[in-house]
């Protein structure tokens, strides 16, 4: 049983039908190990400078201090964190914009592919990273400073964004909603950073609600605790440093829900972390350390899943600008690489409602600027 299923097993039909530690375990008995890629080699650079597997094409969707085509909305600096979210037959992604000035915008597509808007969705706040979408579809923008604040948005701008401090106040970097525990898991990037989640008073109203920081040992296999964090606004004690015997992780990223499984990334440590929702048990699917021969995936950071395959598709800050996938059956490979933009970092996967298009940005583009940013949509063969 590949580890996709084997999750699966461990949580349908809720907590109730959780599986036990041993069993986990053997999910990830050993973490993902370099093979070959379920859509083969990586092929020549195409005119956007991107390799791809055959059949795959990619297009250029915005650039950074330029309008975006078919709109008249000009495009944000430093594209970070995204997301899509079904429009009626089309859809939206949401991009974080990762300067001083922060905020976030969105890009509308009808249901051929075609843009038709472009506007902005969050103004007014700074540095805001990755987040996570919400089931009630509303984006969840962080804000990654000492006393960042998640940030309610609407991709479709009617409604005006609202800070949610009960969240917390800390250098947010990601979150992904547990829809079945109701739940929202936070990472946060410090190098002596913690694991939090958030346990609403009420599901879908994020105005109140408990804070939690995860208690566990030094080893990368063990059943975590959770603790309340006493004082969520992180002054003048930020929040990692309030409860003790916390589990410390090298720099919180990128963060993902899947039948059951938190996955997150800390970069700190090129790491891949599972999870297990049901049992609290925590293991490794990817450590860079581990890998036999040459490790395809260094500059761990945001991350996203395919909805109908269960692969993992992981980006890097640096390495060689690559996304890998990880497949449920525990195989590494690149699924994609920048060229020609190596003082740059690859930001905001995200696949489309129907997962056949898969949304990223370039935040530095070539230039290496933050002015430089570029946002790509890919498509292809993407199996399901």
């Amino acid at each position: 049983m590949d580890r996709r299923n084997l999750l699966r097993a461990g949580v349908v039909g809720g907590a109730a039908a959780a599986f036990s530690g041993a069993l986990w375990k053997e999910a990830f008995a050993a973490p993902a190990q370099p093979g070959p890629g379920p859509y083969g080699a990586l092929q020549a650079a195409d005119a956007n400078g991107i390799m791809l597997p055959s059949g795959f094409t990619s297009r250029v969707i915005a650039r950074t201090g330029q309008t975006v085509p078919g709109t008249s909305y000009t495009w944000h600096s430093a594209p970070d964190g995204g997301a899509c979210f079904a429009d009626g037959s089309g859809w939206i992604y949401v991009s974080n914009s990762e300067v001083s000035s922060g905020g976030a915008s969105a890009v509308r597509f009808n249901s051929g592919g075609t843009v038709t808007g472009a506007y902005r969705i969050l103004s007014g706040t700074s540095t805001n990273c990755a987040g996570g979408h919400t089931p009630w579809n509303t984006w969840l923008s962080c804000e990654e400073t000492t006393t960042g604040r998640v940030w309610e948005t609407d991709p479709w701008g009617v409604n005006a964004a609202v800070a949610r401090p009960a969240m917390g106040r800390f250098k947010h970097e990601a979150a992904a909603c547990d829809p079945v525990n109701h739940v929202i898991y936070l990472t946060e990037d410090q190098s002596d950073g913690c694991f939090y989640r958030f346990i609403p008073n009420t599901w879908g109203n994020l105005s109140a609600g408990t804070l939690q920081v995860a208690k566990g040992g030094t080893g990368t296999a063990l059943t975590l605790t959770w603790a309340t964090v006493p004082d969520p606004d992180g002054s003048p004690t930020a929040t990692r440093n309030q409860v003790s015997g916390v589990k410390r992780f090298n720099g919180g990223e990128g963060c993902w829900y899947d039948n059951g499984i938190i996955y997150f990334t800390t970069k700190g440590d090129n790491r891949v972390w599972a999870y297990n929702t049901a049992t609290a048990f925590i293991e490794l699917a990817y450590d860079d350390s581990l890998v036999s021969g040459t490790a395809p995936l260094t500059g761990v950071d945001n991350i996203t899943g395919s909805a109908t395959s269960g692969d993992l598709y992981v980006a890097e800050d640096g390495g060689n600008m690559e996304i890998c996938v990880i497949t449920p059956d525990d195989v590494i490979a690149p699924f994609l690489r920048i060229t020609g933009q190596g003082s740059s970092e690859i930001t905001g996967p995200a696949f489309n409602p129907a997962g056949n298009r898969f949304y990223f940005s370039s935040q530095r583009g070539t230039s290496g600027s933050s002015s430089g940013g570029i946002t790509y949509e890919v498509t292809g063969p993407f199996r399901s």
